[in-house]
């Protein structure tokens, strides 16, 4: 069932209990397709499991429905100016690697450490209908499947990966497949590396077993674990489905914790528990789900109340343990994202899917509106990353694809995102 405090179609689904689960409805295919036929081509080498012999026109059923119902709720009203995109889209940029009858999963969580090095957190593979239709064009949403829903079609292979400039694999971290192995959840939810940690040490937040993983910046090692796999709690060892992690400038690590315990947690410099923020609720400074985090200058930091649709502001103070809350900018409907500028911040929502500028005050500076329609378009830009170069990079949690855009020669400087904010 969906949360009953989620505000948009296509947002994540969980049992009663707060727990993930596979459903025991088919809550992978329901409606279909509504295109028409679907053309085939057999391919008896496709390697794809034979349970997959499955009617395509089912297969289209959650994608469908998220594509046209629109948010549960009224659409939230943009404020400001609104306008076209700055970017143009790397059409087919991120190109297929998986094996013959798979499919990307849901790229959940991504990380442009360079131009020519994107990390990829993505949620498995999809096993793809047998015979592969015509229509499929490297990715499960091509072929109305959609990966955030379709647990029944999620496997845990190729979880992290590398990509160059050229959308290409280079890297596969299939020993790490481990960590997520045996899901019954969405599993890996955001992947970073902190700007101030001279090892580039590589950070992933594993939402569905309650732990946070520190790989070696080449991914050979697994170096540090925190939390309690499977075991949900908030005290100062275990989380309750984390969502994100952010850095300070002093080495403290601040962790977005999470859908259960609508707090953020900061640790010292050494990983140690130091306090907490937040809590839930609808007052000041409080949060029903904290989804995104990041930090900017003057010490403040912006967590993203992830259904309450609103980005609560803090600032650090003398003591190392305790922040300020500084204000609320609310009314953005689900909120997905965040990168932090020098003079603005980022964000990216649902209900409407859209990119939002804002500056320090609030106010909204530029929106623009995020097409669903295929070929270029998103269900869910779940996560969003920029490099040196300007490029952006939008990881879809529900088409199950990343892809790249490019500024516009025309484009406003001012309109154009740029990599999160660093404390020089």
């Amino acid at each position: 069932m969906l949360r009953e405090d989620s505000r948009s179609v296509g947002s994540e689904f969980e049992s009663p209990a707060g727990h993930w689960r596979k459903s025991n409805k088919d809550t992978t295919f329901g409606l279909p397709r509504i295109a028409g036929n679907i053309g085939v081509t057999t391919d008896p080498h496709s390697g794809a499991c034979p349970i997959m012999q499955i009617s395509r026109l089912l297969a289209a059923a959650c994608l469908v429905a998220v594509s046209l119902a629109g948010p549960v709720s009224s659409q939230e009203v943009d404020i400001g100016p609104v306008g076209p995109s700055p970017y143009d889209v790397v059409r087919g940029w991120h190109k297929p690697f998986a094996k013959q009858g798979f499919a990307h999963g849901g790229n959940s969580g991504i990380w442009a450490e360079s131009p020519d090095r994107i990390l990829v957190a993505q949620r498995g593979e999809t096993r793809l209908p047998i015979p592969i239709p015509e229509e499929f064009a490297g990715y499960a949403g091509s072929v109305g499947i959609n990966t955030l829903q379709a647990v029944d079609l999620r496997t845990w292979q190729n979880c992290l990966y590398v990509l160059d400039g050229d959308g290409n694999v280079t890297e596969i971290w299939d020993h790490l497949d481990y960590l997520c192995a045996g899901s019954e959840g969405p599993g890996p939810h955001r992947i970073r590396i902190s700007p101030y940690d001279p090892q580039k040490r590589i950070w992933l937040i594993n939402e569905t077993f309650n732990q946070i993983y520190v790989f070696s910046h080449d991914g050979s090692q697994l170096l540090m674990t925190l939390g309690e796999k499977g075991v949900s709690g908030d005290d100062e060892t275990h989380f309750g489905r984390p969502q994100d992690v952010a850095f300070l400038p002093d080495g403290r690590v601040l962790i977005a914790d999470g859908l259960d315990n609508h707090r953020v947690v900061i640790l010292d410099k050494d990983f140690n528990y130091l306090s907490e923020f937040g809590g839930r609720g609808d007052g000041p400074g409080q949060f029903n789900g904290v989804h995104a985090i990041a930090t900017g200058p003057d010490g403040r930091i912006f967590a993203l109340d992830r259904s309450g649709g609103r980005v609560n502001v803090f600032r650090t103070t003398d003591d190392p343990a305790e922040v300020e809350f500084l204000d609320s900018w609310g009314g953005f409907g689900l909120t997905l994202d965040i990168i932090v500028n020098e003079d603005a911040i980022w964000i990216t929502t649902l209900g409407p899917l859209r990119f939002v500028k804002l500056n320090f005050d609030g106010d909204r500076e530029y929106t623009w509106q995020v097409p669903r329609a295929l070929p270029d378009g998103y269900l869910e830009v779940h996560t969003f990353t920029v490099d040196s170069d300007g490029n952006l990079y939008g990881g879809d949690n529900q088409y199950g694809r990343t892809q790249k855009f490019v500024p516009k020669i025309d484009a406003d400087p001012s309109l154009i995102i740029q990599p999160p904010w660093v404390q020089r």
